[in-house]
């Protein structure tokens, strides 16, 4: 009995250190958010995103904002049209670069305007193609419109990574 005791907690424990590193080699960088003007109630983060297996970025939250999506942009007639995504593949060891003029994660609902040179937290959830999902924290830096050809602190921001056991424009 105390065997099989053993090997289940081994089991389990196995299981837990399996299901925390699932996040593990995700690799985020460059997290900027544009700064926002008083009475803006939204703005938008960007990042570069690399996942070394197959994956989608299903959500994003944020304590600074209501609302949090994951959005496209594109071209169409001539006339751009921002889109809400339910996921964002992330195929095997591409970088996704989420950037003005495209892809980017929304913040909705700003609890407070952002300013230039301000943390703002991001959490970012991703699901690989077997179900496993992880989440990712990391601080983007507020930028003015001066500092955005500037890249971001790069991998700098990653606070850890862990398991996680219809707005239109």
């Amino acid at each position: 009995m105390k065997q099989l005791m053993r090997t289940l907690l081994a089991a389990a424990l196995a299981l837990t250190a399996a299901a925390a590193s699932a996040g593990a080699g995700i690799g985020v960088a460059n997290v900027w958010i544009r700064a926002t003007v008083p009475g803006q109630k939204v703005a938008a983060a960007y990042l570069d995103i690399t996942s070394p297996v197959a994956a989608k970025l299903v959500e994003a939250r944020s304590p600074a904002a209501g609302v949090v999506e994951i959005h496209s942009m594109t071209m169409r007639d001539g006339v751009m049209e921002m889109r809400r995504m339910e996921a964002l593949d992330l195929p095997a060891k591409q970088t996704i670069r989420l950037a003005p003029g495209g892809y980017h994660i929304m913040l909705i609902d700003l609890k407070k305007p952002l300013k230039a040179g301000e943390k703002v937290p991001l959490t970012l959830t991703v699901e690989r193609v077997d179900g496993a999902r992880s989440q990712i924290r990391v601080t983007a830096v507020v930028k003015d419109a001066a500092d955005e050809r500037k890249p971001a602190d790069g991998m700098k921001g990653m606070e850890g990574m862990g398991d996680m056991g219809g707005h239109q424009h």
